[in-house]
């Protein structure tokens, strides 16, 4: 896609569908589907943008040619998580955290199913190397899709962290605690969506956020 300007550094009034939002006393252009901001500038009546900036925001390009100007559309916004897909040093961090998470959860379920005696001491001993796993796999994060699922796996740590606390919480005020008690628990329940989404999401390589880790 392309369009031709004519000759000069300010694109004056060029864009519908595109939003000048007010900031302060400074106004700048926001378009949709496109992430980041240019300043407008109040020229000849008109509000402008500089065109350089405007074919970065668009992820476009410029060409010239006499007194016309051909800024060049390559499709596809920066904004649209999952566009760029994982890198390979995320998947690999996040394989890892996931898999700390698990073995946190089935620890968890076995004590819970057999009665066996837990503690803070028990719990951090599975809740400080998936801590760290996870923390590994947010500095990991270098594209928008790492950035986005690193948040979501954060979650399943809260998520896990919460579930761990109920149970210890509950054999400390010698709670009765059912051997199937995990089978029937929301918080398990939403553990295991979450899970089972981000594992779609490691084998796909892409980021899809279905509100599972929310």
């Amino acid at each position: 896609m392309w369009m031709k300007l004519r000759y000069g550094r300010l694109v004056c009034g060029l864009f519908v569908g595109a939003s000048a939002m007010a900031h302060g006393q400074q106004k700048v252009l926001v378009i949709d589907g496109h992430s980041g901001q240019i300043p407008v500038i109040a020229a000849g009546g008109g509000s402008c943008v500089g065109i350089e900036p405007l074919a970065s925001l668009m992820n476009g390009s410029l060409s010239f040619s006499g007194n016309q100007i051909t800024l060049s559309l390559h499709g596809g916004s920066a904004s649209q998580p999952g566009s760029q897909g994982f890198t390979q040093g995320f998947l690999s961090a996040a394989i890892e955290a996931m898999s700390e998470i698990r073995e946190w959860r089935s620890a968890l379920q076995t004590a819970v199913q057999y009665g066996f005696p837990t503690n803070s001491d028990w719990v951090n001993h599975y809740s400080g190397p998936a801590a760290a796993s996870v923390r590994q796999a947010s500095v990991a994060a270098t594209s928008e899709s790492d950035r986005h699922a690193a948040q979501l796996i954060g979650n399943e740590l809260n998520f896990m962290q919460q579930l761990s606390d109920k149970m210890i919480s509950a054999r400390k005020n010698l709670s009765y605690i059912a051997p199937n008690a995990l089978e029937t628990d929301p918080l398990d329940k939403k553990i295991l969506n979450c899970a089972h989404s981000l594992a779609g999401m490691e084998a796909s390589g892409q980021f899809h956020d279905d509100g599972s880790c929310h």
